[in-house]
């Protein structure tokens, strides 16, 4: 693998494109070419993605593309990628999606990996990890919290990533092992607190988050599922929002209302907690794994932390189909990438830095 797209330039994206031009040739793909105040290391085209004809001339002259877009836009991208025989990796948490792209991968010579971000992705990861040394597996329960250091207001939040990706993971019904059988679940549902460092938050169902494992451990645990973590209040601000004045019906209008009154901040946090429980023998126990994230310095560059963490994930993917730690076709599932494998790239590793 030599030369790699990178579409939708945002933080996500373009931190992608820094992260792989190490080692790469990356081009960058976005309607405008972003405005940085340092130079971006890959050359930027600017054209519109939904330009079927143009990014089949684009993809078909890379061996890699690695979308960032906003996840409306990726089925029409990973069917190109299809057709090309071209490596295709993506951040969706869309579940349609995702299924689009699975069975595209029936039949390809590729590479065929969405949900490479944080959530789906590296969490999935880690909840499969701390799986290995049970005999038998009882529950896997997953959080991940991306929000402002310092909240303000009484959402308490800013949108440090796609905003209509955060309203679909909140309108669209979960998967979720309940138990033991595998079930759709209400998002904005299932409240419960956490305390972290003395600091309590909520977190509740939201979709996409798990990606396959729901398939992966049917009929193997009593409960899996995955919750986001926020600050106390802001889920029952939200289902009033879009179940009790109905803005479900109507996402372009409570995406720009969202986005005008809580646009992103500087000063950011994620936290990432994942706990398995179940047997070793004839004992039982709990393994657990918690990490906060702040902003971190990449080349010269102060990067949000919502950025790096999904940046990163993505980019040590590539590395791994790359060199051949993970299959070099197909459909890749994100519990199926060995945790220590993952942090032993030079992407991946970049997790090493917690608070």
């Amino acid at each position: 693998m030599k030369k790699i797209l990178t579409l939708g330039l945002g933080k996500v994206g373009t931190l992608v494109g820094v992260l792989l031009s190490k080692k790469y040739e990356v081009t960058g793909v976005d309607r405008q070419k972003p405005h940085y105040d340092f130079k971006l290391p890959f050359a930027v085209v600017e054209t519109d993605v939904t330009d079927t004809a143009k990014m089949e001339q684009l993809i078909g002259e890379n061996d890699a593309v690695v979308s960032a877009l906003p996840y409306f836009l990726n089925k029409a991208i990973a069917k190109i990628a299809h057709a090309k025989g071209v490596h295709y990796f993506d951040l969706t948490e869309d579940v349609d999606t995702t299924n689009y792209i699975r069975e595209l991968a029936k039949t390809a010579n590729c590479v065929m990996a969405p949900q490479c971000g944080l959530a789906p992705g590296f969490i999935g990861i880690i909840g499969a990890h701390l799986t290995k040394d049970f005999t038998k597996v009882r529950d896997i329960e997953l959080r991940v919290g991306a929000l402002p250091k310092y909240p303000n207001g009484q959402l308490a939040y800013s949108f440090t990533w796609s905003p209509a990706g955060v309203i679909n993971e909140y309108i669209n019904d979960a998967e979720a092992i309940h138990n033991g059988e595998r079930k759709m679940v209400s998002s904005l549902d299932g409240f419960e607190y956490i305390n972290i460092g003395g600091r309590e938050f909520e977190a509740f169902t939201t979709s996409g988050g798990l990606g396959t494992m729901c398939e992966t451990y049917e009929g193997k645990v009593d409960t899996l599922n995955y919750k986001t973590i926020r600050y106390p209040g802001h889920g029952k601000l939200m289902r009033f929002l879009i179940q009790e004045l109905i803005m479900k019906n109507d996402k372009k209008q409570l995406t720009a209302i969202l986005e005008n009154a809580k646009p992103p901040v500087k000063e950011d946090v994620v936290y990432i907690y994942a706990v398995v429980e179940g047997w070793k023998g004839e004992k039982i126990f709990r393994n657990e794994y918690f990490n906060s994230f702040s902003p971190l310095d990449i080349g010269g560059k102060e990067w949000r932390a919502i950025s790096w963490t999904t940046a990163c994930s993505i980019a040590a993917v590539v590395e791994m189909v790359d060199n051949g730690s993970l299959p070099s076709k197909g459909f890749i599932k994100q519990e199926e990438i060995p945790y220590d494998t993952f942090m032993k790239t030079e992407n991946g590793g970049l997790y090493n830095h917690t608070d």
